[in-house]
């Protein structure tokens, strides 16, 4: 069965969800990258560097770059950029390189 966009105009995408940043709830749509939510919703940074602390984003929106690492479900060095949202994702900013503990 061939798709057509006439047949694309009448699609019924599922309903959007919630995922947090920081506490803070953020509208998520089916499909949408973390990234694309997060920026949907106005937040531009979701990492800080590793010396002096700058705000970091999306940059390359491909997956190359990294500057769009975050801690996703408390897994850090997620590259929102290309993880896909689901309901009740959890994000937090991630500071530096995401492994502190390991005083790296």
């Amino acid at each position: 069965m061939a798709r057509t966009p006439i047949g694309l105009v009448g699609a019924q995408p599922d309903p959007p969800f919630e995922i947090t940043f920081d506490g803070r709830p953020v509208p998520a749509l089916p499909g949408q990258t973390l990234a694309a939510a997060l920026w949907g919703a106005g937040i531009l940074a979701w990492r800080t560097t590793r010396d002096g602390g700058r705000p970091r984003g999306a940059f390359c929106g491909i997956g190359q770059c990294y500057d769009c690492l975050a801690t996703v479900n408390g897994e850090p060095n997620r590259r929102a950029c290309l993880v896909p949202a689901h309901p009740g994702d959890t994000i937090t900013t991630q500071e530096g390189h995401g492994h502190d503990r390991l005083g790296v």
